[in-house]
């Protein structure tokens, strides 16, 4: 078996993931309508699965380092095609919430196994391009998998998103249990080695950068349906083509940052980013404010697709700015950062219903605007204690299978 087909069989996983993950914004009024509970409420949904992602990913890494590759990712992606049934057959919102947090635990067993496997299965002079696939899946779950999961929710519930990944999942089960082979897993860096990096004063407020960045964001994220509802009257098959424009912004914004921060170094990039989502989401809550929302809404949609591009420039580089900190340490700062990022999401989704629960909705771009000018603020702070240093152009940080 070729390892094309091995690697798309793990981008098959992967979609699964990213469309179960990204979707529930989407559906979220409509998911607290079912289950006779707040918007705010369901909310912590999102903040249920990420935080489970951010705290237990690092945790079962070092738990399962020594478990053959294969049976992981076959357990992992198994639990999380099960878990999506019981979601699908929920009858209360502690049972989805319950659910949420074993589908943080599947997902965050599965991603960081597929990318060890690919890398351990591939060539080293092919890696970058087998990382590429996989995470490939991730950006055709926001791009695709959530526009068509908003699409089918609006017209035959959201129960039948579950259903779908579900399939999706144990569609590539199967694919895997065809296609891998064995393959025994390196030692695994230990809890103990991974909290001494972290400490690390460049580390650590590197890494607050990032938790204070994705807080902003998904402050509005999480509750993008009920603000594009309010604000500009957008829900239903709309929604889905905004989800599609904003998928379509975030792929083209993460793909050019590559080759912005090759050119004028990840710190430069990361202040543009920062400077440019306040910018956004202050016109998002200002537009809301001072248009109708038939007039807002040619203004808002255009906004959110601008967001996409922009706020998917920040990954990559600051993934880049976390290599020049300590370029052996690599493997172990970008996994910190993974983690930051799930944490910055629960967070996110936790401050946006306290906005919603005692302000408004329309008052969430003004939130995350204010988390983007902290991140700002706090990025200075860090560079003006610590002189940045730049990578060079083609400068590669340790071998990608230590970083996997």
């Amino acid at each position: 078996m070729n390892s094309t087909t091995k690697l798309i069989c793990l981008a098959l996983g992967a979609f699964a993931i990213g469309t179960e993950s990204y979707v529930v914004a989407g559906v979220l009024p409509t998911i607290a309508s079912d289950l006779g509970v707040t918007v705010p409420l369901a909310g912590q949904l999102i903040t249920a699965f990420a935080l489970t992602y951010a705290f237990g990913s690092p945790l079962i890494a070092v738990a399962t380092g020594g478990v053959e590759r294969r049976r992981l990712l076959l357990v992992s992606i198994a639990m999380f095609g099960l878990l999506n049934l019981f979601a699908a057959f929920s009858h209360t919102y502690a049972q989805l919430f319950a659910v949420r947090i074993g589908l943080g635990l599947a997902a965050g067993t599965f991603m960081p196994a597929a990318s060890a496997y690919a890398v351990a299965a591939t060539p080293a002079e092919h890696r970058g391009r087998a990382l590429s696939i996989i995470f490939g899946g991730l950006t055709v779950a926001m791009v695709i998998g959530a526009p068509i999961g908003v699409l089918l929710g609006g017209h035959f519930g959201w129960r039948v998103i579950f259903l779908v990944v579900a399939a999706l999942a144990f569609v590539a089960l199967a694919g895997l249990a065809f296609t891998l082979k064995r393959i025994q897993a390196d030692a695994a860096v230990g809890l103990a080695e991974r909290l001494a990096i972290a400490r690390r004063p460049d580390v650590l407020g590197t890494l607050a950068v990032t938790v204070i960045t994705i807080t902003g964001v998904y402050t509005i994220y999480s509750y993008l349906a009920s603000f594009l509802q309010q604000t500009a009257h957008i829900a239903g098959d709309t929604l889905a083509l905004v989800l599609f424009l904003f998928g379509l912004g975030s792929t083209a914004g993460n793909i050019l940052a590559g080759g912005a921060t090759d050119r004028i170094g990840p710190q430069r990039v990361i202040t543009r980013v920062l400077l440019g989502l306040v910018g956004l989401f202050a016109l998002l809550s200002l537009t809301g404010l001072l248009f109708p929302p038939d007039a807002a809404r040619w203004i808002i949609v255009p906004l959110i697709a601008l967001w996409g591009f922009v706020g998917f420039s920040f990954p990559s580089a600051q993934q880049a700015h976390m290599v020049t900190l300590a370029p052996k340490l690599a493997p172990i700062t970008l996994s910190l950062n993974a983690s930051a990022i799930y944490f910055g999401a629960s967070l996110g989704a936790l401050l946006g219903s306290f906005v919603v629960a005692h302000g408004s909705v329309g008052a969430l771009g003004w939130m995350g605007a204010l988390c983007e000018v902290n991140a700002f603020l706090l990025l200075k702070f860090i560079r003006r204690r610590r002189p940045a240093a730049e990578p060079r152009p083609g400068s590669v940080a340790e071998p990608l299978a230590e970083a996997a």
